[in-house]
């Protein structure tokens, strides 16, 4: 979908050929006495138009518009927050119209982070899922022109960021919303590898069971063994920063599906369990927008990919499996199988020298129960990782939660029969969860993503979300601002080039 600025104001918004027209209309607004500001003015008059965030109010052919369809949308206090719930309420109502062109007009001055959330919600309102129809309803929104009264360099650049993060936020959602025998372990490594061709910042790496096994994975190939289908452990490269810049490296759950394996889940939704890729498919989306976006940073995305069935071969509840760190692991309940993928690949991200590891993954119900659909859940042995995850989240609209990672927490996970087990009771299940992936990670700042309840909706509007995309995008680009402000200090710095500052950051070794 094609975004642009226009300069408009609401006057001549109102004279602009468009399809629809969308008014959105802060509290603050005082009105006019001829044309469109009038008749918004009557409307709120009247009573028949609220200013609280995502009440609508729509019009047929009004006098004086060249547009047929008028929607007005409050937006309360025209914070991002608001402004996304007031797009997010016209455009579901003008997308079921034949609408290709449409006009958003801001009724109160609106700033880059309230422009960002104007184009997100106008993207993601519009999206359709077509992939496995065989008579696909194409997206009828082509065009969104944003009529800003005042539009300057800040909001052009708030435009193009935001452009990007909308095309990666649909890539995961696409490959998310995808059935598991169309989004195949080596489906999904095809699709990291397109996004590799398209750019020439990004390499692509696919590893099979062989290479995987070679490097120790134990943990990984157990999860996998029960399927037909072949593992992938796909290695994305992002080159944006300095060639000695430590990267951030993300890890993505790539389960394409998962039964439960052995311990099998209950048939009720289990078709949900496609979703389960969704780590994996928010890490490819964030690449694709990094492929566009090309910020000054350097990003590695590591996805383990495979499903989980119960076949003869499948792991047992009671097998105890070597992890790529030496650590061996009796696996309790093969269904806690996101962080045995997640634990080898994380072994893996060390190889980068990071400067931080950030794993995402849909790992638990618990973390649903805890936070419901509103809140990812975050864990950290960073205070100061954490607060910067939060700030990105708020700042993208793509909120988290610091959850706790008390010692304590780890003695369910005791063991007489491996180094640790792969899950503890029922109390604190994320908690444990994330105390698991804790003892793969010393050495490195780190920081886990527990998506369960934000990835994707279910019931009637069920489907992929694409979170955390924005929230992880934010975070990239906020040190990719604080890299670049720090380069120069760093040039002018007698030790910058010194043997030692140079041999701090090796290149990551292959296999």
């Amino acid at each position: 979908m094609d975004f642009e600025i226009l300069p408009l104001d609401l006057a001549s918004a109102a004279q602009t050929p468009c399809d629809g027209l969308l008014v959105l209309v802060p509290h603050a607004y005082k009105g006019g006495r001829s044309g469109l500001p009038k008749l918004v003015a009557e409307a709120l008059e009247s009573g028949d138009l609220e200013t609280a965030a995502g009440k609508t109010l729509q019009l047929w052919q009004p006098a004086g518009v060249a547009a047929r369809r008028v929607v007005l949308a409050g937006c309360a206090d025209a914070t991002p927050q608001a402004l996304r719930q007031a797009v997010s309420a016209g455009v579901s109502l003008l997308r079921t119209l034949s609408v290709r062109h449409l006009v958003v007009a801001f009724a109160g001055a609106v700033d880059a982070r309230g422009l960002r959330a104007a184009v997100l919600a106008a993207s993601e309102s519009s999206y359709v899922y077509t992939a496995t129809k065989s008579k696909p309803e194409p997206r009828k929104l082509e065009r969104v022109s944003l009529g800003l009264a005042q539009p300057d360099a800040e909001l052009g650049a708030a435009l193009a960021e935001a452009q990007a993060i909308a095309e990666g936020v649909e890539f995961a959602r696409e490959w998310a919303n995808r059935p598991a025998n169309h989004a195949t372990p080596d489906r999904l490594a095809k699709a990291a590898q397109e996004i590799a061709k398209g750019s020439k910042l990004i390499d692509c790496e696919v590893l099979g069971p062989k290479e995987v096994e070679k490097l120790g994975m134990g943990a990984f190939l157990a999860v996998a063994q029960g399927s037909h289908e072949p593992l992938r452990f796909i290695i994305l490269n992002y080159r944006g920063g300095a060639r000695r810049e430590a990267p951030v490296a993300l890890v993505g759950k790539g389960i394409t599906f998962d039964s439960g394996g052995i311990s099998i889940k209950p048939a009720a939704e289990m078709d949900e369990m496609k979703f389960d890729m969704s780590g994996a498919a928010s890490v490819l989306g964030v690449f694709r927008a990094l492929a566009r976006l090309q910020p000054k940073i350097n990003v590695v995305g590591l996805i383990p990919a495979c499903e989980n069935l119960p076949d003869g071969k499948a792991v047992k509840p009671g097998d105890v499996v070597t992890s790529m760190s030496g650590q061996t692991i009796e696996i309790l309940n093969t269904d806690a199988e996101g962080r045995l993928v997640l634990c080898d690949a994380i072994t893996y991200a060390k190889r980068f020298e990071p400067r931080a590891v950030i794993d995402i993954a849909t790992l638990t119900g618990a973390c649903m129960i805890a936070l419901g659909s509103v809140r990812s859940g975050l864990f950290s042995n960073s205070d100061a990782l954490a607060a910067a995850l939060e700030r990105a989240g708020e700042s993208a609209q793509d909120l988290c939660w610091r959850m706790p990672l008390d010692d304590e927490y780890a003695e369910g996970l005791k063991t007489n029969f491996a180094d640790v087990a792969n899950v503890a009771g029922r109390a604190a299940g994320a908690v444990t969860a994330a105390k698991f992936l804790q003892r793969f990670v010393e050495g490195l700042e780190w920081a886990h993503l527990d998506i369960a309840g934000t990835a994707w909706k279910g019931g009637q509007a069920k489907g992929a979300t694409g979170r955390p995309v924005g929230l992880l995008l934010s975070y990239l680009l906020s040190v990719a601002h604080h890299l670049t402000e720090a380069a120069p200090a760093a040039a002018a710095s007698p030790q910058a080039d010194s043997p030692q500052a140079r041999g701090r950051r090796p290149r990551p070794a292959k296999g």
